[in-house]
């Protein structure tokens, strides 16, 4: 029986199925090894089309879903073949180059979850990319954690699987550091790939990129607040939601720019005893808080920083904020990105678009394959005010296209990102369409 009858005959076979969206990552997991693996949905000139007939749902989902697919080029499954879990990658547009952005390690009770997560976050690095001038297109890598996440050598062999996955995706999309994953994880991916960056600098690469992606999200603020003419960042009052390694590099830049107070909150008390040990400073404020308490975001502050998980911002919390200013370093802080950007200019409150200000890890690592050097000035270049590209320049610009054009900040952010995204590569135009096309041909055969 051919692989594409086999995983139909799954499917059929069951007493109430569940559907393909509302399963596991285990299960899809399962699935996919009866078939060898793998699988894609994947853009052609006759639209979207699903490598196997089991993934017709998700094929239709990314054809017609209308809050997270938005002409999406490409989804690709697969099963790691030493630890059994779920990988995944998802490409938005490739027309300024391969899809770049980070792998995600993250626990999904479904896979609806998952492809909703991965398809927000590859579409936001499109115009993350554009928006920094990047030759990159947008894409996105998710690991699925198990509860062997934590296991040493588990977590090395995922990777490994991981590295395997972005080797026979043979470019179409190039992996870097993100949300739950170290650089230990990027030095097993790279053992098994060279599509990756944030390679560790013992292999040439750029690193951990934490402290750029704070530099950024401060140059941000700063834009922000000149824009609007609430002066500098001195004696203003921060709030933070989460305390990662972002968010204690952006504490280090806000406290050396003499604000007035910092509160942060974080679910991790080992976290907060790390950041409490760094920063030994009275106008640093650190609490503790269960995983789903959000009560943070309507403490009274100058500048609001979502530096924990996306989706933060909904009809839910957005009531309840007192600030006059979100700008934070969380991908996905809209829950809905219409619905509640429309929530929060009603209110008054200006967003800074979480592309626009969380560049510079991207940025940092973007060119590694070109060489590195101490204090580059192709990337110091983006934490100025000179350059046309800057983020404190470009903040200021997409601030004040909103004003002039009468249209929500995120409106303006979204219209000068994709016309940026939809330039094609100056040398290599096409080519992510005609990787892809290839894959799809591999899994059809």
């Amino acid at each position: 029986m051919r692989r594409r009858d086999r995983l139909r005959s799954d499917t059929s076979s069951r007493r109430c199925p569940l559907s393909l969206l509302e399963r596991t990552p285990r299960e899809i997991a399962t699935l996919l090894t009866s078939v060898g693996g793998k699988g894609a949905v994947v853009r052609t000139v006759d639209g979207l089309v699903g490598s196997h007939p089991a993934l017709e749902e998700l094929r239709a989902f990314v054809e017609t879903d209308e809050r997270d697919a938005h002409d999406h080029e490409g989804v690709y499954i697969a099963v790691g073949q030493r630890t059994g879990a779920l990988v995944a990658a998802f490409v938005h547009w490739t027309d300024r180059g391969q899809g770049a952005g980070g792998v995600r390690h993250w626990r999904y009770d479904t896979f609806e979850s998952l492809v909703r997560d991965g398809l927000r976050l590859s579409r936001g690095m499109t115009r993350k990319n554009a928006l920094a001038g990047l030759w990159w297109g947008g894409g996105k890598g998710i690991v699925a954690a198990t509860n062997q996440s934590l296991d040493p050598d588990w977590r090395r062999d995922a990777y490994r699987d991981f590295g395997d996955f972005m080797s026979w995706l043979r470019g179409v999309y190039v992996t870097a550091e993100d949300v739950g994953t170290t650089e230990a994880d990027m030095r097993a991916v790279f053992e098994r790939t060279r599509h990756t960056t944030c390679i560790p600098t013992e292999f040439g690469g750029s690193g951990n990129p934490s402290e750029a992606t704070a530099k950024g999200v401060v140059c941000a603020m700063e834009g922000a607040l000149h824009e609007l003419g609430r002066g500098e960042l001195a004696a203003k009052r921060i709030v933070m939601q989460g305390a990662g390694n972002v968010a204690a590099f952006m504490m280090g830049e806000l406290l050396n720019r003499g604000v007035a107070s910092i509160l942060a909150t974080d679910v991790s008390q080992a976290r907060l005893d790390t950041v409490r040990q760094r920063f030994a400073d009275g106008r640093l404020t650190l609490r503790q808080v269960g995983r789903d308490d959000v009560s943070v975001l309507a403490e009274a502050c100058d500048v609001l920083a979502p530096n924990a998980l996306g989706g933060v911002l909904n009809p839910q919390t957005i009531p309840t904020l007192q600030t006059g200013l979100i700008c934070g370093a969380a991908n996905n802080q809209l829950l809905d990105e219409a619905r509640d950007a429309a929530l929060l200019e009603k209110r008054g409150i200006v967003y800074v678009p979480d592309f626009l200000a969380n560049r510079m890890g991207i940025v940092n690592c973007a060119d590694e394959a070109s060489g590195t050097l101490p204090n580059d000035p192709t990337i110091l270049r983006h934490l100025g005010r000179k350059w046309d590209n800057a983020v404190y320049v470009v903040t200021r610009r997409v601030l004040a296209r909103a004003r002039e054009e009468a249209v929500g900040t995120v409106a303006a952010a979204e219209a000068l990102a994709d016309e940026l995204a939809r330039r094609p590569h100056p040398i290599w135009p096409g080519r992510g369409v005609a990787i892809a096309q290839s894959l799809l041909a591999e899994l059809s055969a």
